[in-house]
């Protein structure tokens, strides 16, 4: 704080108010100025990226007409009657966005000088409405003091006041420009599983997030890595399969273009024409553990979210969100997994379509009712939940079932119940069932059912980890229809994961996790298999 030494009589109250009020009239103007940054920002089309390019907004102090709605302010402060006066007299003070004043704040001269410049211009705002007589002739030879000692100060806030006019007065003649921002994942992998060695594997994704009218993104992303099907082979299940598996050979693949707009407010449209998800688009009721397939969330496919969501995954198709309100959502959604070939198309191939109905009754509780229709004209090794669940359940050639169930086309009605409550910021709550009930065409019918309970632990140790917890049964085969009857395993697929994500850095992230599947493919007689992962994640 900088106090000025000067003789005053009667008019000590303002010299006084003055100083006791710098600290929060420069942050009026230092808050002022840096929200005209943040708004250049946005009018570049910064802050308009859905994903992973975001800003903090800054916070903009309020004036106030009273200095009883200062909250910290007690008529028993030695500065109270000083306050009063300038609120009163010249209605040059300015609190915090809570109604604080925060009188015991350090301030500096050139904050103290933007408080100083703020009385000016509002006693030049009086005089020039003709009412000089309402400012003392006193005061005005205070202020002229005062003026003269912070000329420096007041110069240099008044260039910079010049010089943000002039970059939003050219900004506002630009308007927006299209924005692209490189992000990038790199994933190295350590783990071992069943009776396999101990394997050192790699992951990697560049993305380009590009914007072209500020209220629309475009996802290019390229994907490479060695992990392939993970523990499969080993196992003889795709059971405890991780989230971000699937490349081999590190060869560079264009997995992901999608194209996401808003035609009109409350709505919003997901244009796949690459690696098309019902993920995507919809909403799966597990922040944190939901990372798109990514190294990031969860260490399984299965503890990422319902694997319903998973039915028709690749190829191509659009998802729609419809906020009704602010409690109620509205998606839908349709995948052809062949829509690019010429002989099946859009239409005349395998397809998944997703409706859903999520209700939010608060900002810390929400669920959702969604149902999912498929059709694969040829099974075989077609029909599946996208890398999750028991032979069994996925209709695969090595499940034992009869050939004609192998081959027959299936049409699926799937009906999944999802919810998330955050008890508070460090627990939150999730869960989901998935029951499908799949149409062997003419041949008969079989119900697959799957379930979880998942505990998550936000910023567990540090802000930005995670540690959780994840038991359920991945997708199994309930009932099986067809002529003959064949007899099959019913033992329950229970999967446990625990996990514990630390952030080093804003950065890097290192997760350390225990993966445990009982009843491989739904047979008590496989025995167990234990996965154990280290997984550093490198992100930018």
């Amino acid at each position: 704080m900088v106090f000025l030494v000067v003789n005053f009589s009667k008019n000590c109250s303002l010299a006084i108010s003055v100083a006791a009020a710098a600290s929060a009239l420069i942050c009026g103007a230092a808050n002022a100025q840096a929200s005209k940054e943040s708004e250049i920002v946005r009018a570049a089309g910064a802050d308009t990226l859905v994903e992973q390019v975001q800003m903090q907004p800054n916070t903009v102090v309020q004036n106030v007409t009273s200095v009883s709605q200062l909250s910290d302010v007690k008529p028993t402060d030695w500065a109270f009657t000083a306050l009063q006066s300038l609120v009163e007299r010249y209605g040059c003070i300015a609190g915090y966005p809570d109604r604080t004043f925060r009188g015991k704040q350090a301030t500096t001269r050139f904050e103290f000088a933007a408080g100083l410049n703020a009385c000016l211009d509002k006693i030049n705002e009086i005089i020039s409405a003709g009412l000089s007589d309402k400012v003392g002739k006193e005061d005005l030879a205070t202020l002229q003091k005062l003026q003269e000692e912070f000329a420096a100060e007041l110069a240099t806030l008044r260039g910079r006041v010049d010089a943000l006019d002039a970059k939003t007065a050219k900004l506002e003649a630009q308007q927006f420009s299209p924005t692209t921002k490189l992000v990038g994942e790199a994933t190295f992998n350590l783990a071992a599983g069943g009776s396999s060695n101990v394997v050192f594997q790699n992951r990697g994704r560049l993305q380009l997030v590009s914007s072209f009218t500020g209220k629309d993104v475009l996802f290019t992303r390229l994907t490479f890595g060695n992990i392939g099907t993970g523990f499969t082979g080993v196992l003889g299940t795709t059971q405890g399969r991780f989230t971000y598996d699937g490349q081999a050979g590190n060869t560079v693949l264009l997995d992901r273009l999608h194209y996401v707009f808003s035609p009109i407010d409350n709505v919003r449209v997901t244009a796949m024409a690459s690696l098309a998800g019902h993920h995507f688009y919809a909403d799966t009721f597990n922040s944190g553990l939901e990372a798109g397939g990514g190294a990031t969330g969860s260490l399984t496919r299965f503890a990422e979210r319902n694997p319903i969501y998973r039915f028709g995954l690749g190829g191509q198709g659009i998802g729609l969100t419809y906020q009704a309100s602010p409690s109620i959502d509205l998606t839908a959604g349709y995948i052809a997994r062949g829509g690019n070939d010429v002989a099946t198309g859009l239409f005349g191939g395998s397809y998944s379509g997703l409706a859903q109905l999520v209700v939010k009754p608060s900002k810390d509780f929400r669920f959702g009712i969604s149902y999912l229709r498929g059709y694969d004209p040829a099974a075989g090794n077609r029909f599946n939940l996208g890398g999750t669940g028991t032979n069994l359940a996925n209709f695969t050639p090595d499940s034992g079932l009869p050939n004609a169930a192998l081959n027959s086309a299936i049409s699926s009605d799937s009906y999944g119940f999802q919810a998330l409550y955050d008890l508070s910021p460090s627990f939150s709550l999730r869960g989901w069932v998935g029951y499908t009930k799949a149409q062997l065409l003419n041949l008969g019918s079989a119900d697959i059912l799957n379930y979880a309970l998942v505990l998550a632990f936000p910023d567990l140790g540090s802000k930005g980890s995670l540690g959780a917890l994840i038991v359920g049964a991945e997708p199994y085969l309930t009932s099986l229809n067809v002529p003959g009857n064949p007899d099959f395993r019913r033992d329950v697929p229970i999967s446990i994961e625990a996990q514990y994500k630390y952030a080093v850095s804003r950065n890097i992230s290192i997760t350390p996790g225990l993966i445990v599947v009982f009843n491989r493919n739904q047979n008590s007689d496989i025995g167990n298999a234990l996965i154990g992962v280290l997984r550093t994640t490198y992100t930018f």
